[in-house]
């Protein structure tokens, strides 16, 4: 029989993470994630065109100016006009690895990337504690459009089948997981609950996409884009505005959906209901999954710690991980 490990706490103490360290020769404090750290690989992630693309003649740019917001007292790097999605790779230490990479989704409102605070951050945090990191610069801008999470989720579904595929340079992983923020945690729960489990694409042609709901027929032929587990921190839009109790219609929870970890402040103007709601339901069906609401926070905190509760919540996504098996003990 399966039981059920489940943690829901509602906290309001203070505290400073563990972040880690990056693997750079030079390493750093490992209570701060490195911020001048490279990926190991940077990977274009559709061999042609990608799919459903609306051609636009903007220049991908950091979209900062000196009067953006800060958080932690430090600049965001907010990446848009993305056109051509790549995949950022951190390879954790061969000596301390182990068998799960996460593919990272930065938010920013399906508009923009806040690339280093929910992108680049997290993966050094990650590859500190054994993980190998995949930021995933997916499309943007697409908010306008009638299915604004569209092409970010494809351009997820595609980073989690190359970390699968063994086709990367030092990436062999048994659990592939996906981590998301606000608008990236929006497509990352779609890409968790997706019924489409396997898709090929045409070498020759990125848009010649055949999804099946069945099991794949041949490895070669097609690839899983399901994932292990999920994190979603602070996610974006999962709940109807008029009942912010009720999940909206397109995510489909049952005991065959991964296990979640979830942290959102109480006080988010983007509403915890989003989190409340789709832990219940994985609640409901016996999902191994945990929720933290934190009593103060605010939106879009990343992992830069500001002396409040939430600071803490990579410590307890780390535990949460390490329990379910996805870390070395």
């Amino acid at each position: 029989m399966k039981m059920p490990l489940v943690w829901f706490s509602l906290l309001a103490m203070i505290g400073v993470p563990s972040l880690g360290h990056s693997q750079d020769a030079t390493q750093t404090d490992s209570t701060q994630p490195n911020h001048s750290a490279q990926p190991d690989h940077v990977i274009r992630l559709w061999p042609a065109t990608p799919p459903d693309l609306r051609p636009s003649d903007a220049v991908e740019a950091d979209t900062s100016t000196p009067d953006s917001n800060k958080v932690a007292q430090r600049s965001v790097i907010r990446l848009g006009n993305v056109q051509s999605p790549e995949l950022h790779v951190f390879v954790a230490d061969p000596a301390t690895a182990s068998q799960a990479a996460i593919v990272i989704c930065p938010g920013g409102g399906y508009s923009i990337l806040a690339w280093d605070l929910e992108g680049t951050e997290i993966a050094t945090w990650l590859q500190g504690i054994g993980v190998t990191a995949a930021v995933v610069k997916y499309r943007v801008p697409t908010r306008g459009e009638g299915k604004n999470w569209l092409a970010p989720v494809q351009d997820i579904q595609r980073s989690v089948e190359l970390l699968r595929s063994g086709s990367i340079d030092g990436v062999n992983v048994e659990h592939v997981g996906v981590l998301g923020f606000s608008a990236g945690g929006n497509a990352a729960a779609r890409t968790a609950t997706t019924k489409h489990k396997y898709y090929r694409v045409d070498p020759s042609n990125s848009e010649a996409i055949t999804r099946t709901n069945d099991d794949a027929t041949s490895a070669d032929e097609f690839q899983s884009v399901a994932v292990d587990f999920a994190v979603l921190v602070y996610p974006a839009w999962l709940v109807e505005k008029e009942e912010p109790s009720k999940l909206i219609a397109e995510l489909q929870v049952d005991v065959d959906t991964p296990p979640m970890f979830f942290a959102h402040a109480r006080n988010d103007g983007v509403t915890c209901m989003s989190s409340v709601a789709l832990f219940t339901k994985l609640q409901q069906n016996d999902i191994p999954s945990a929720l933290h609401v934190f009593a103060d926070g605010g939106h879009g905190f990343g992992a830069r710690p500001v002396n409040l509760a939430h600071d803490r919540w990579p410590m307890l996504c780390e535990d949460w991980m390490r329990d379910r098996g996805w870390l070395a003990r």
